[in-house]
């Protein structure tokens, strides 16, 4: 039995030394688009595009942050509004108006969802069919939840320019007020980015593609070449589906991949922040839930090897520490302890990017439990016909 804990222990703590040494240094958080200087040579042609459904409360904080971005170059914003009962149009203009802005806001009345396309993506291939009459050098893709830093749009352009990306994204700071918000929010983070290391979706030479819906950049030629949004016009986790395919360089003639990749970016703000509250467990627990197993493609086998790996990644630590501490047999407990250690000093970075106490870093155990149980739920969601629901619409994949 002894022996058996031991080189569990063992093997868990070999996982985070190598995680730590060959994945990409993921757990670093100077990825940020504020390090970029906002430094134009040309003033490219930008038109935002933003679903929105039923967000007339934020809208009055969140496209007011778009119309009043300090970019330099001509930009309008199209609002795509996705049949809200809310009054979502009503408030966008007035927002506009209030702002002396109306001339560069576009509201669009979102035609009925069609078969095979997800809702918010067929309210951005609308908003992107409207710009695209401007001829735009770039199309902005973003959320009506999202507040923009003044020069954001300023920065994401000359990222683009400066490094020749044919896409640049940034992960916006969440919001982390509440208990839950703080515990669970954070992991999500670096959970994403263990999933998709920056420096690994940044190198072109590697194939690792990966960008955050609530900002992302694209060049219009970028998106013609993949053949437009419809090209992904199914997928739940849109946004990591873009980067693949401008990154991988899948063209409307061809679904295979190219042998050239091209560059896109992905960095971290922390400055643009998305106001989605997630108050309570159970709002964090469905905003997993709705695409976690999407991620696992739907596979019972990625979905057993996920759960076993994340008992051996996250709870064999904590677990070996007290039955070592039991057997005492203290060479279990340190060998479990380490493990403990290193994934603590490897997610304390994050914490801290989020301004939480150190005792969050510790509790990444008991964080990852819960997400492991948020994934079996989604894949059960899934057989029982309830999975990808978002804004009263239900996607079972």
């Amino acid at each position: 039995m002894g022996a058996f804990i031991l080189g569990i222990t063992l093997l868990s703590l070999s996982i985070w030394l190598g995680l730590l040494t060959l994945r990409g240094q993921f757990w670093r958080v100077d990825t940020q688009l504020e390090a970029v200087e906002p430094v134009l040579t040309s003033l490219p042609k930008v038109c935002v595009v933003v679903p929105a459904r039923n967000e007339a409360e934020l809208l009055p904080i969140t496209l007011r942050s778009l119309l009043l971005q300090d970019y330099p170059g001509e930009f309008h914003v199209f609002l795509v509004d996705d049949h809200s009962t809310d009054g979502t149009a009503a408030f966008a203009e007035g927002v506009a108006h209030a702002v002396d802005k109306a001339q560069q806001l576009h509201i669009i009345s979102s035609a009925s969802l069609p078969p095979g396309w997800s809702g918010k993506l067929w309210a951005v291939e609308q908003g992107i069919q409207n710009a695209t009459k401007l001829a735009p050098d770039y199309v902005f893709l973003t959320d009506a939840d999202i507040e923009h830093d003044v020069n954001n749009l300023r920065r994401l352009v000359a990222k683009a320019e400066q490094a020749d990306l044919d896409l640049a994204s940034i992960m916006v700071k969440l919001r982390c007020q509440s208990f839950w918000e703080k515990l669970l929010i954070p992991a999500f983070v670096f959970f994403f980015q263990k999933l998709y290391p920056f420096r690994w979706v940044n190198n072109p030479q590697n194939k690792t593609a990966a960008a955050a819906g609530g900002s992302i950049l694209i060049r219009t030629t970028a998106l013609e070449r993949i053949g437009g949004i419809s090209a992904i016009r199914q997928a739940l986790i849109d946004d990591c589906a873009l980067a693949q395919a401008v990154k991988l360089g899948v063209s409307q003639q061809s679904t295979v991949n190219s042998q050239q990749s091209r560059k896109i970016w992905l960095g971290l703000s922390s400055l643009t922040r998305s106001l989605r509250p997630y108050p309570s467990l159970q709002t964090i627990w469905d905003m997993v839930a709705r695409t976690a197993y999407t991620q696992l493609n739907y596979s019972p086998w990625l979905l057993l090897g996920t759960v076993v790996a994340m008992t051996l990644i996250y709870l064999v630590p904590p677990l070996g520490l007290l039955i070592g501490a039991l057997l005492k047999n203290q060479f279990i407990a340190l060998t479990a302890l380490i493990a403990w250690l290193l994934m603590t000093l490897a997610y304390f970075p994050t914490v801290r990017f989020y301004r939480c106490s150190f005792v969050f870093a510790l509790s990444l155990p008991a964080i990852a439990f819960l997400y492991t149980l948020m994934t079996i739920d989604s894949a059960l969601r899934h057989w029982q016909g309830r999975g990808g629901a978002w804004k009263g619409r239900v996607y079972p994949g």
